[in-house]
């Protein structure tokens, strides 16, 4: 086995969930899924896929209509994007891990900004790639950027800029302004940015074409500059596996390549599925993005009501994440919620060892009243006077 596989940590996420699993007096907010299903008219395209016999390989790169699809979504959100920048992929996680393979190579310097979901960080490590952490700052509740610090961490030495935005788990998303300056020093050093924009549509500021800032509204399309797409959030999709790339035209072949070395190509009963949500997606999208909005105007005040709880709103995602004063092992404490209050978050040491005594609780519940019901058993817990004893810094 090799030594960087041997070396990797298992998720905490998992570790957690795993404690959990299976009571069903537990209330899970650790995984970054809505609890509701598909739309219909989605899953009846799969269906009716699965019904014409469409059970057959398909182009390493996609189906055409998929591709031209997720082009024209594209290029309604930002400036045009042809077709031949896209290679549709078994999943988010899929298409970050292709992106990697093809552009690091084993000794290579990777700069990751985190906190961030533990995919990211551990797919260059999978490369053997020398990975440098630039962290976000916490103040108060909500975790800001020091660009200068991320600026000088890029030099001509890095091969790979990886940057989730918005951001799970924080919220905090790129501003444009300090967008086109991360763009313009990695032209300089000649680093490659990927870009984890999976949560651009889960946006709650007002930007005219209702998404997050992303890079392919700056960027040319030559730019060393390659962007991750997944349809699970935004289509409410995350068990389909299916994802896309948008790229430089030069790299798609080479990309094709290498899909079909992983898993040779997405189904097509699925990617049919794709071209259908990205068809209708007005039917789907605005109104996953009101009722996230309405989840997260529930639960952050509710938790800004507890003591020792630091929170505020996020700009984006699906994510509150607060820092428990006083709690300063968020593995102990997440696995203590779970067998103690029935209460299923994930610990913020799972996304960077600087978000230790902080925890993630996804908030996309079709029932409100979940997350009503998960803070008052939040609050019991906190105010047991066993606890109270036990707790550091009580």
């Amino acid at each position: 086995m090799r030594q960087a596989i041997q070396n990797l940590e298992e998720s905490r996420i998992r570790e957690v969930a795993n404690a959990g699993m299976g009571r069903s007096d537990v209330l899970a907010f650790w995984f970054g899924e809505s609890d509701e299903v598909t739309p219909q008219f989605i899953r009846d395209a799969a269906i009716e896929s699965l019904a014409k016999g469409e059970t057959f390989y398909a182009h390493n790169l996609g189906l055409p209509e998929l591709r031209d699809a997720v082009a024209d979504y594209t290029s309604v959100l930002h400036p045009k994007v042809a077709s031949n920048r896209v290679a549709i992929t078994s999943g988010g996680v899929n298409a970050l891990m292709l992106a990697v393979q093809a552009l690091v190579d084993a000794g290579d310097e990777v700069v990751a900004l985190t906190p961030v979901w533990p995919n990211l960080t551990a797919q260059p490590l999978i490369m053997g790639a020398k990975l440098k952490r630039v962290s976000l700052k916490p103040m108060g509740g909500a975790w800001t950027l020091d660009l200068q610090a991320l600026l000088d961490a890029v030099t001509p030495a890095t091969k790979l800029l990886i940057v989730n935005a918005p951001n799970n788990p924080t919220g905090w998303t790129l501003s444009r302004p300090e967008q086109q300056a991360v763009l313009e020093h990695c032209r300089m050093t000649g680093t490659w940015i990927l870009a984890d924009e999976v949560y651009e549509r889960l946006y709650y500021e007002p930007t005219p074409n209702r998404c997050a800032p992303s890079f392919l509204d700056i960027a040319s399309e030559d730019d060393r500059l390659v962007v991750a797409h997944s349809f699970s959030k935004s289509f409410l999709m995350t068990g389909w596996r299916l994802g896309w790339l948008v790229m430089p035209p030069g790299l798609t072949p080479h990309m094709g390549k290498l899909v079909e070395f992983n898993t040779s190509c997405a189904s097509v009963f699925t990617q049919r599925a794709g071209v259908v949500a990205l068809q209708r997606t007005e039917e789907v999208t605005p109104r996953v993005v009101s009722h996230l909005k309405a989840c997260r105007d529930t639960l952050v005040p509710l938790l800004q009501a507890l003591p020792r709880v630091q929170v505020e709103p996020a700009k984006g995602g699906m994510y509150a994440f607060f820092k428990l004063d006083g709690y300063l092992d968020s593995l102990e404490t997440a696995k203590r919620l779970v067998a103690e209050a029935g209460l299923g978050l994930a610990p913020g040491n799972a996304f960077a060892p600087e978000a230790q005594g902080w925890l993630r609780w996804c908030f996309a519940s079709k029932d409100q009243s979940r997350l009503e019901e998960g803070v008052r058993r939040l609050a019991g817990w906190l105010s047991s006077p066993d606890l109270k004893r036990l707790s550091s810094g009580a």
